[in-house]
């Protein structure tokens, strides 16, 4: 079995203000969005157009503060795999497994630091 990476997340509390900001610092440009059916979050994935690996900005409605602080922040790293059901299976065994999402199709383990990768099925 082999993971490769897919992502990383950053939790922003301006969508319009991050996308003007990545596109002129860094040239990230919007590859998809996903919006929450009551609005609740809206998910942007940046590219850069030469390693398929993308930013997640990710825009909380609901957030109550103006900016996040070290511990808010629920950035993580995302690995894709191509032998999703084994993967499971072995993080099932392991016990590691801290946080199942099967709407989307993913979950997620914890390291022993308390840091959580997320698990996604290689997409064709």
């Amino acid at each position: 079995m082999q993971f490769a990476f897919n992502h990383y997340n950053f939790n922003i509390t301006n969508l319009e203000r991050s996308l003007a900001f990545y596109e002129k610092a860094l040239g990230l440009t919007i590859q998809r969005q996903r919006e929450a059916e009551d609005g609740s979050f809206i998910i942007t994935y940046l590219e850069d157009h030469e390693t398929g690996f993308r930013l997640e900005l990710t825009w909380l409605r609901d957030w109550e503060k103006d900016h996040y602080d070290l511990g808010d922040n629920e950035m993580h790293l995302a690995m894709v795999t191509e032998d999703f059901e084994a993967a499971r299976k072995l993080h099932e065994e392991m016990g590691c497994i801290c946080f199942v999402n099967p709407k989307m199709g993913i979950y997620f383990i914890e390291d022993p630091d308390g840091y959580w990768i997320e698990i996604l099925p290689k997409r064709r």
